[in-house]
């Protein structure tokens, strides 16, 4: 991390990766999110198709960690909500 950034928001990439994959990634970044993370960027692709985009969202729908999901005007990446402000 960058010297003066906050860790509150915090991003990963997963397009080009399976569906295995990606939820493995997710899941290891979710555990390392302490309580000063809010938000967690989830960067899944979609001109390639919305079936990652799609095993996303409806994974993480009711996960214990995600309070919310933000869908924004970029369909290629999803907002998870850990905690509000």
């Amino acid at each position: 991390m960058k010297s003066g950034v906050s860790s509150a928001f915090q991003e990963i990439d997963v397009h080009n990766m399976t569906r295995v994959q990606a939820i493995t990634a997710i899941d290891a970044k979710l555990r390392k999110a302490d309580s000063s993370v809010y938000q967690l960027r989830v960067i899944h692709g979609f001109h390639g198709g919305t079936v990652l985009r799609d095993a996303v969202r409806a994974h993480y729908r009711n996960h214990p960690k995600v309070k919310r999901m933000e869908l924004g005007l970029n369909q290629g990446e999803t907002t998870f909500i850990l905690r509000e402000l």
